[in-house]
């Protein structure tokens, strides 16, 4: 958090989805897909709505019939995030959520049919400025790669992802951004690591069908974190069988772990053991649970002895270090007070969350400045 991030990012061509940057020097955008019935209104934009609050960037929607269409520009009225429309062969309900608002367009070129129909949503993305992302997954790839590989292999993704390329770039359409996902981390990452010298456009990456939540977030964060080392990737996703919400939660994770986003409080914490002189582990579950609301950066040490503690806490904005018969907490790398068990999470709690809304506050008069 205090140090910039040694990973040299892939050049690429920015574009936008909605009003994200996504591409070229902008942050690496975190973003989820809803999995509520898109039909049902309410629920769909209650899902949306907990999503931005996670921290998501941009949101996907399935889009499967023109009900869903419909049902996606209402849903598109009650939001701000922009929305992705997940679409799939039929060109019409392209074209009618690209007339709703859409601000990215989820759909493979080639799969769409006949080329007039090809032609007609490219303009009507052209049009609005709507970009295109192709995404091509290792489960549903064509016939005739198929019969040519014999199996999903990276070289049949990157084939697929540049047939539709190439029909867009007929057409003269470049904006547009590509994933090529696999639910294997090692056919992923060389797919995307093969494309990743071939186009400028954005990369969008994940794992897809990662798993459960503790399976998935350790499959994802292996994959993505090759990828994101090698700095390619602009956006991305964490799929996981999971609550939405969790998918945006480590995401942040992984990308803060990089030093490629900053938001919320990043815990250094110990994983306890006998020397502790409080009880670690449950302090980092109360903590955690209740600054989930907290998305100012800031770094929190939370080590139970005094063998690695105080170190860590130098090193962080906040930390505390246990001790007998009380507890050494520190603020800016300094000794600041003593804190005792019995009230010790209601008292870093309470501190915790001062210093934010100082930081918060420095941060509101900067701005200030900055117009008057």
């Amino acid at each position: 958090m205090k140090h910039e991030s040694p990973i040299k990012r892939r050049k690429s061509r920015q574009i936008m989805v909605g009003d994200v940057p996504v591409g070229g020097d902008a942050p690496i955008a975190v973003q989820s897909m809803t999995n509520t019935n898109t039909c049902d209104v309410d629920a769909t934009v209650g899902q949306i709505e907990a999503l931005q609050d996670a921290g998501a960037d941009i949101v996907r929607v399935s889009v499967p019939s023109m009900e869903a269409a419909e049902a996606f520009g209402k849903i598109r009225d009650r939001v701000s995030l922009p929305l992705v429309a997940d679409i799939h062969f039929d060109h019409k309900i392209a074209l009618r959520v690209a007339e709703l608002g859409v601000d990215c367009l989820r759909i493979n070129p080639g799969n769409i049919g006949r080329d007039d129909r090809v032609s007609a949503v490219i303009s009507a993305a052209r049009d609005r400025n709507i970009p295109i992302r192709i995404g091509v997954n290792a489960g549903s790839l064509e016939k005739s790669l198929q019969r040519k590989y014999g199996e999903p292999t990276p070289e049949a993704l990157v084939e697929s992802a540049m047939r539709h390329i190439d029909i867009l770039d007929r057409h003269d359409f470049q904006n547009f951004k590509v994933s090529l996902k696999a639910s294997d981390v090692f056919m992923t990452v060389a797919a995307y690591r093969q494309i990743a010298s071939q186009i400028e456009q954005p990369l969008h990456l994940g794992i897809t069908e990662a798993g459960g939540f503790r399976s998935g977030t350790v499959k994802s964060s292996i994959g993505l974190g090759m990828l994101l080392m090698d700095g390619i990737g602009d956006t991305i996703r964490v799929s996981l069988a999971a609550d939405p919400v969790q998918e945006i939660k480590v995401g942040f994770d992984i990308l803060k772990s990089l030093r490629l986003r900053s938001r919320g409080i990043n815990f250094i914490a110990c994983p306890s053991c006998s020397r502790q002189n409080f009880d670690v582990i449950q302090t980092m579950n109360d903590l955690e649970e209740r600054l989930e609301d907290v998305n100012t950066p800031l770094d929190v040490a939370i080590i139970g002895c005094i063998v690695n503690g105080p170190g860590e806490a130098k090193e962080a904005d906040i930390g505390l270090t246990g001790g007998s018969p009380k507890n050494l907490f520190y603020l800016a790398g300094k000794p600041n007070q003593k804190l005792v068990n019995a009230t010790l999470t209601d008292d870093l709690e309470r501190l915790i969350r001062d210093e934010v809304a100082k930081r918060q506050e420095q941060e509101a008069s900067v701005i200030a400045r900055s117009t008057d």
